[in-house]
């Protein structure tokens, strides 16, 4: 397995110049301006994954100086193209609940505008991926796809065309009204526009990229890598495998850690202070798994690599998890069948198997959560847990709005552990999961609400094989 390296930013072209021993200051307009621009010392984009993607959320700007953070207003910054919802002073490139005195200002942003998407779905056009709710592996609603039948519209096994894109995170800026030190040196608006010249990207700097060439199938997979932060080697952590949808396919390897929270959502500072557990999120550069349900070797290959890492790290192999949404669904659905001890339990995302080769999904923890919009993925998944539940298996089944509140899905989940079945089955009502005025499916919409339930998260690193 070989290191990859993942450069997250850039300098825009006469907007930032190196001095000194490399410290980057603002370039200002005039002699005028130079009075307050030079004491900038860099400009840092700040970028959060959410359910619908990677967003620039902040700008941090380094002053030479401790900056007093009650001289801080939102009217102190004006952002191109953005809305400034927060402006405070920080110790370091950091989002906090409150400011401090500190040598950088963070200056935060609406996630609601336009220009903050940093993963962008591609519509229209040749080749792009059409998927309407009949087919689980196609990443964006089109009027003109088929019927739904297997194999039928969508991408197909091998397909190496991307279904997005991810935006590079800059941002410029200027000072508006004056910012004083903690010395009471006064740094007076001016007109000079700051440009970012570099990118913190929240948890998905956290993970590290590597590839592994796999000698049984004789694929090379791009993966994600995150560690746990001082992770003991005498200690056995638990695996999370998150696979993601045919809309990344071909993308950068990155692309599962920024198109939504399949991946980032078990890696956070949160979740890891209650699990502390190693996340895998491999990239695959074609289309593993249609509606034909016969996939390409990568789905033997992510086996292979699940074992690999497991044999390179402190991996506990009683508690090793897979999760997906769509294709990455499947694939779960599917692993778990051919490589019934591959995982202790798995976490299914609006995806679908066959339900005539199910019945081994029985012996399995599942929870498996799907919208009822979804005109593949729901009447699928009803078929296979009625094999599980045929199989003398219990099956606590709830339904649930996809616009509830954190509190809503947190009594949701409990009412759903509190039967402890080894199966659940969550599905969202029609109509919950499309945010008002999106063009969206409810396909794709379980996702951005799924990996947002922490309950659901906690239940499945619960397990254990």
């Amino acid at each position: 397995m070989e290191r990859r390296t993942f450069i997250a930013g850039s300098v825009a072209a006469g907007s930032a110049a190196v001095v000194g021993t490399g410290t980057i200051r603002a370039v200002a307009a005039s002699d005028e301006e130079a009075s307050t621009a030079e004491h900038v010392r860099g400009v840092t984009a700040i970028t959060k994954v959410f359910g619908d993607g990677q967003k620039l959320i902040a700008v941090a700007v380094e002053y030479d100086r401790g900056i007093d953070n009650s001289s801080l207003s939102t009217s102190t910054f004006a952002v191109t193209d953005r809305t400034v919802t927060k402006v405070y002073a920080n110790t370091a490139v950091d989002l906090a609940e409150r400011g401090r005195d500190g040598r950088y200002v963070i200056v935060e942003l609406s996630p609601d505008d336009t220009a903050a998407a940093l993963w962008v779905t591609l519509q229209g056009g040749s080749g792009t991926p059409t998927e309407t709710p009949s087919s689980s592996t196609n990443p964006s609603p089109s009027p003109s796809s088929s019927s739904g039948a297997p194999g039928g519209g969508g991408p197909k096994v091998g397909d190496s065309t991307p279904g997005g894109t991810i935006v590079a995170a800059k941002a410029s800026l200027v000072q508006k009204g004056t910012v004083t030190t903690t010395r009471g040196a006064r740094y007076t608006a001016t007109d000079a526009t700051l440009t970012t010249n570099a990118v913190v990207n929240l948890i998905v700097d956290d993970f590290e990229q590597f590839t592994f060439d796999d000698p049984a199938t004789g694929q090379t997979l791009r993966y994600n890598l995150f560690i746990p932060k001082g992770h003991d080697r005498r200690k056995r952590y638990p695996l999370v495998l998150f696979m993601h949808d045919a809309s990344v396919v071909n993308v950068a390897t990155e692309g599962p850690l920024v198109q939504g929270l399949g991946a980032v959502c078990w890696a956070g500072p949160e979740d890891q202070a209650r699990h502390e557990c190693f996340v895998l999120a491999p990239e695959y550069g074609s289309v593993v798994v249609d509606d034909t349900y016969v996939p390409s070797s990568l789905f033997d290959a992510t086996a292979n690599l699940v074992e690999a890492v497991t044999e390179k790290y402190a991996i506990d192999e009683n508690r090793r998890y897979t999760t997906g949404q769509s294709m990455g669904a499947m694939m779960s659905l599917g692993l778990n069948i051919k490589y019934p001890d591959l995982f202790a339990a798995a976490y299914v995302v609006a995806g679908q198997w066959p339900s005539d080769v199910a019945a081994p999904l029985a012996d399995k923890k599942l929870w498996i959560v799907v919208s009822q919009d979804d005109a593949k993925a729901f009447p699928g998944e009803n078929a296979v847990t009625q094999v599980i539940k045929d199989q003398g298996t219990e099956v606590a089944t709830g339904v649930w709005d996809g616009q509830s509140t954190d509190a809503q899905f947190a009594a949701d989940v409990r009412h759903l552990k509190a039967q402890q079945a080894p199966v659940n089955y969550t599905s969202f009502q029609a109509g919950t999961t499309v945010p008002a005025g999106s063009s969206t499916s409810a396909h794709m919409g379980t996702w951005r609400i799924a990996y947002s339930i922490p309950g659901i998260r906690d239940w499945i690193m619960r397990q254990s094989r």
